[in-house]
């Protein structure tokens, strides 16, 4: 069979060849019953447009860039779907790229990465979301781009949500439960929430009278093998602490692995709590009790800001969204 081309489209709709490229395009000025009797002949009749089409009709690639160098895949693939879902909706494609934000040559690579590709914007993950040499050149050469959690999001359009307040009511929640040897496994310090959710757990033990413990804040990398490495040195404390709370969810599986090779119970003898809500919280035993951060829709609403920037539909801004608790088995009262 013959492939499907937009002149079809326009005889079924009894439309133009232009009509039919200014709906799909969602432009204005097209009286409502014209766009349903084209989007009805788009559907009945399956058109796919060629994106070597529109990109020489309108000088743009129809595709995103997603940025990021984060060791969790569990956030990655969230953020993945929610933008694929938000490119999906505008018929644009994504690119996905792994990168190393601390390489000698980080700029350098994205620019190659932008002259192969000719994305139409990118979206920025921490910690490439506050990477300041590339924030400087995205904006000399006017690429749109939208960030995800940025450590400064004044002048930026994008996603965030209330991380600290967030981190500070886990350990509320962990107090409620009688816990006061509350330890914290830090995420990266090179990710702003590394940062904000640190500052929760310290506004957390501050408002509930507790003295910081040293010994009870180790260093974490967003991994589960670094959620391993750091429960099994608080779990080898001589005074061990009876919750743990993860800066985020890989590293919580991992402080529930290391506490059952080390035959602690949990939660009977230990509390663990995580951060993100993941899918992984709910397929680890005992399901994890987290923050749910809505990742997936924070990777859908800042492409959905980015396109507006990118197609001029609107206003593009700062999105705030809101972050819930999710207590669940890994957590019970203080033995």
């Amino acid at each position: 069979m013959s492939r499907v081309t937009i002149n079809d489209v326009a005889r079924a709709s009894d439309t133009s060849k232009k009509t039919v490229s200014r709906v799909l395009n969602n432009e204005p000025n097209v009286r409502d019953s014209v766009r349903q009797r084209v989007l009805a002949a788009v559907a009945e009749l399956n058109y796919r447009p060629l994106t070597s089409a529109r990109s020489l009709a309108t000088n743009r690639s129809f595709s995103i860039g997603l940025l990021y160098d984060n060791l969790s895949p569990s956030y990655i693939m969230e953020v993945q779907a929610g933008v694929l879902e938000a490119c999906e909706a505008k018929q644009y494609g994504m690119m996905v790229q792994p990168l190393v934000s601390t390489a000698p040559d980080f700029v350098e690579r994205v620019e190659g990465i932008l002259l192969r590709h000719q994305p139409d914007g990118l979206i920025l993950t921490p910690p490439i979301t506050d990477h300041a040499k590339l924030l400087s050149h995205l904006r000399k050469i006017d690429l749109p781009f939208a960030s995800i959690a940025p450590r400064q999001p004044k002048g930026c359009i994008g996603v965030m949500l209330r991380e600290r307040e967030a981190a500070a009511a886990m350990v509320a929640h962990l107090v409620s439960l009688g816990h006061r040897r509350i330890a914290h496994i830090l995420g990266d310090p090179k990710h702003g929430a590394g940062i904000w959710r640190l500052a929760g757990y310290r506004d957390g033990l501050e408002r509930a009278g507790l003295k910081e413990n040293p010994a009870y804040m180790v260093q974490g990398q967003f991994s589960f093998e670094s959620g391993v490495a750091a429960a099994r040195r608080l779990l080898a404390l001589k005074n061990r602490p009876s919750a743990i709370f993860a800066a985020d969810d890989d590293m919580a599986v991992g402080a529930i692995w290391a506490a059952a090779e080390a035959g602690v119970s949990v939660p009977g003898e230990i509390s663990i709590c995580g951060f993100d809500d993941t899918t992984i919280a709910t397929q680890v035993w005992p399901p994890l009790t987290t923050v749910h951060q809505p990742v997936r829709d924070m990777g859908k609403r800042a492409t959905e800001e980015l396109l507006l920037r990118v197609l001029g539909k609107g206003e593009a801004r700062m999105v705030e969204v809101a972050y819930e608790m999710r207590m669940r088995a890994s957590t019970a009262p203080a033995p």
